[in-house]
């Protein structure tokens, strides 16, 4: 299949891959570090790497990720410090995490949008189990194309979200082949400490190789790209590679010994600063 993917990728993409160290794009929380969920996967642990927008210093950064804990519905207060937003905005693009929000809210923030990163999940107990939330998979469908119809949005999908299991990923995917992307983002569960999933296990590296390859044949003429959160280590070395083979079009922080493996494979590579969805 592997084999199959890769020459899919030669008849529709030219020999080149880019890899990405975002050191340029800022990580800025509208909320701190308060979220009213308290999701299985990251407990908001993830808050705390973030600069509240309140005190950002941003002042080396080319862009910015705009994102922040959620409401009780799913929904990042994105209408919250606009006037904070719009001097961030002066000299930089932003990538916004949103939710679940609703059409106002995106017409509101529209003018300060380069893309919308957007988490599609394709299984309802995985959202159940994962968020706490009420609500399911037909909601994501119509937050994506609502988003759609007024910025650049880039669906991400989690390889493993619930707790290491592939539930709804392949579901998620024939739903992108329906709705169209102008590019995917894939990202992999890091089972961590102090959140509910601390003691699972990521998916496995063939389970996440097989995914990327069919991602690869469902979208032939989409770039994909192989997003920051994913687990370190030995983990990250096989999984990289391994993407490269699949057809990927870039990767965040890659291992090096896929940085060789890209250059053994002939592909010309280019080096880039801020997040992958730029």
């Amino acid at each position: 299949m592997a084999q199959t993917a890769w020459r899919i990728r030669e008849a529709h993409f030219p020999l080149q891959i880019a890899f990405t160290r975002p050191r340029k794009t800022a990580a800025v929380s509208l909320t701190g570090g308060s979220c009213a969920l308290n999701c299985a996967h990251c407990g908001r642990r993830y808050l705390r790497g973030m600069m509240p927008i309140w005190n950002a210093d941003v002042q080396d950064a080319t862009s910015c990720l705009i994102s922040g804990g959620c409401d009780a519905e799913g929904r990042v207060p994105v209408l919250a410090y606009l006037e904070q937003v719009h001097a961030l905005r002066t000299g930089r693009r932003l990538n916004w995490h949103v939710g679940l929000i609703g059409e106002d809210e995106i017409q509101a923030i529209a003018p300060y949008v380069d893309v919308v990163s957007f988490d599609l999940v394709g299984d309802d107990a995985t959202i159940h189990e994962v968020y706490g939330l009420p609500c399911g998979v037909g909601d994501y469908i119509r937050t994506y194309q609502m988003l759609r119809r007024y910025v650049h949005a880039v669906p991400h999908i989690t390889i493993g979200l619930r707790g290491g299991e592939i539930c709804g990923e392949y579901h998620a995917l024939s739903l992108l082949q329906e709705l169209g992307a102008e590019a995917l983002v894939f990202i992999i569960l890091i089972p961590t400490k102090g959140t509910a999933y601390e003691g699972r296990e990521p998916p496995m590296v063939q389970e996440v190789g097989e995914l990327l390859t069919a991602a690869r044949q469902a979208l032939p003429d989409t770039p994909i790209y192989l997003g920051c959160m994913r687990p370190a280590g030995g983990y990250r070395d096989s999984v990289d590679r391994i993407a490269i083979r699949a057809g990927v079009n870039k990767i965040v922080n890659p291992a090096s010994s896929a940085v060789a493996l890209a250059a053994e494979m002939g592909l010309r590579i280019t080096w880039e600063e801020e997040c992958c969805v730029f």
